[in-house]
């Protein structure tokens, strides 16, 4: 019998349940003084692993002449504990399913040196239904040959253009087309910062160009900010 007081223990019973259920599966029907006497514990303790194997489904009880003659269950009980817990497990995992997962943020840092830098750059940004920049220097335009195409290309397009740039630029060829919206700062700059989707771009055209571009939506989102400010102090001269 001890062997199965161990298996029982595994089975989710403490070591005086498992006790107490194996003699009443012997005995059958037995009062809890007779019940005490077979197993050698104390009554007042039988009562109270008799109660708690009653709670689990696996005793129960009928009165005879006003004295409690307690009875084992079926043993098919025992799986009662693990069908609660499944379907409770089970009305649990399609709520479970419903939390949505932390979206991880996508980003990316790319730096590029020389023209194809550039290229990159304007490939990626006419991807976008619009595209604006300030510090615009107006360099990019003359650092490629097929920039007056691509330019005329934008204007045949539905994509949104604008420009921020020093003063002195206004009616230079880069500021020369009539459907990009160019405004004009008293600033001096050598680096332009693009904005376009999810992405900026800073770049510095000189001997050799350098282009940074980023991918953040976040850091995007702030650098629009910045523009839209800076648009509405620019002055369209």
């Amino acid at each position: 019998m001890r062997g199965y007081e161990e298996k029982l223990q595994k089975a989710g019973l403490t070591g005086n349940e498992s006790k107490v259920y194996l003699e009443l599966l012997k005995q059958g029907s037995i009062t809890a003084s007779q019940l005490a006497k077979k197993i050698g514990m104390d009554r007042t303790l039988v009562y109270t692993v008799l109660n708690h194997l009653i709670e689990k489904g696996l005793v129960n009880y009928v009165l005879k002449a006003n004295k409690k003659y307690f009875a084992p269950a079926e043993p098919n009980n025992l799986l009662n504990p693990l069908r609660q817990k499944e379907a409770f497990i089970k009305d649990l995992i399609p709520e479970l399913k419903k939390i949505e997962k932390t979206k991880p943020i996508v980003q990316q840092i790319n730096v590029y040196e020389g023209k194809e830098g550039i290229r990159t750059l304007i490939n990626l940004a006419l991807k976008h239904k619009e595209f604006c920049a300030f510090g615009s220097t107006g360099r990019a335009f003359y650092a490629l040959y097929e920039m007056p195409m691509i330019a005329k290309q934008v204007m045949k397009s539905n994509i949104k253009v604008r420009f921020i740039g020093n003063k002195r630029l206004k009616g230079t060829p880069a500021f020369s087309f009539k459907k990009f919206e160019n405004r004009y700062l008293d600033v001096e700059s050598e680096a332009t910062t693009t904005i376009f989707g999810d992405y900026i771009s800073i770049h510095l055209i000189k001997e050799k160009p350098l282009v940074i571009i980023i991918k953040n939506k976040e850091i995007a989102q702030t650098y629009k900010n910045h523009f839209e400010l800076l648009w509405k102090v620019a002055k369209k001269l």
